[in-house]
């Protein structure tokens, strides 16, 4: 076993990435908000990212159903807008910054995880270092 891809620490670093892009998604929505026909976009939930890695719920029960998830990975996607300004933006505001507040407490969570589980193998492995280090 290859220390290095340990599947909690690679599914980490994926959903850090997917939160570092939406981020960049949704900044470009709000820098745009003013922009005359703009589109809102945003990337697919993480879960898709999750079930194309392989990593899927368990079925512990074979009259649990099975899950679906979108195609398109991180790649910007247009959003159904819920209102138009005049000029044709379908930005909103509120909406995109519930976003932006919603993937930086998730990017905090997924940080937080990664380093307790770093600090959980450094004290196995003898190194010090305990959970916070």
């Amino acid at each position: 076993m290859d220390p290095t891809r340990i599947a909690l620490f690679d599914l980490a670093e994926r959903r850090l990435a997917w939160t570092e892009r939406r981020q960049a998604v949704l900044a470009q929505n709000i820098a745009n908000a003013d922009t005359p026909g703009w589109q809102p976009r945003d990337v697919s939930p993480f879960a898709a990212v999750a079930d194309q890695a392989g990593v899927a719920l368990a079925r512990t029960d074979p009259f649990h159903l099975v899950g679906t998830s979108e195609t398109s990975l991180l790649g910007a996607r247009p959003v159904r807008p819920t209102g138009r300004q005049p000029d044709g933006n379908a930005v909103s505001l509120d909406q995109e910054l519930t976003k932006v507040a919603d993937t930086d407490t998730t990017q905090s969570l997924v940080s937080a995880i990664y380093h307790t589980y770093l600090g959980l193998f450094r004290t196995a492995l003898g190194q010090g270092g305990g959970a916070s280090g």
